[in-house]
Formats: C-alpha cells, structure tokens, sequence
C-alpha cells in the first residue's frame, strides 16, 4: 500500500512558494517539488529536516483519523528524524 501526502512551502534558497508531494512506495520515501501546478515534478536531492518534519506530522494527523496511514509508516519517519542531520555548510 502507498502513501502520499501534499503540501505548501517556500523554498529556503529562492523564497519562492512550493508545491511538495511525498510518496511511499515499496518501503521508500520519495520527495518531489515543483513551483508551478503545470510544472513536472522534480525529484529532490537533499531532504531537510524541515520537510521531515512536516511529513510526520500530516502522518500523525491521518493515522489518528485512520486515513490509511499505519503505525509502521509514523515509527519510519520519526526513526529517520532522529538519524537525520543537516549537511555542514563549508
């Protein structure tokens, strides 16, 4: 079974508003942005804790409403936040 969840941010380099979509598929998260509704989805390189976090908590919103979110897929994303680290700028 797949997740997918959707939202809103601005994108820190550019400040620009930007439409995510996370999807799990397989046992994988794969983020995707695009700035425009018409555009195509490009896959994204570096996932920032940020984005993590707002992952997990659209999870745990829809798993307390039973909109087909397991208890597996919360555990996932919060195990990842805690290994995640933000790459060292040089």
């Amino acid at each position: 079974m797949s997740v997918e969840v959707q939202w809103t941010d601005t994108d820190p380099e550019t400040g620009e508003r930007r439409f995510v979509n996370v999807e799990r598929f397989a046992g994988r998260w794969v983020f995707k942005v695009r700035f425009k509704r018409r555009e195509n989805w490009a896959k994204v390189n570096r996932v920032s804790r940020d984005m993590w976090e707002t992952l997990l908590d659209a999870l745990e919103r829809r798993y307390q409403r039973r909109e087909g979110v397991a208890e597996a897929d919360v555990a996932a994303v919060k195990a990842i936040l805690v290994a995640h680290r933000e790459p060292e700028e040089s």
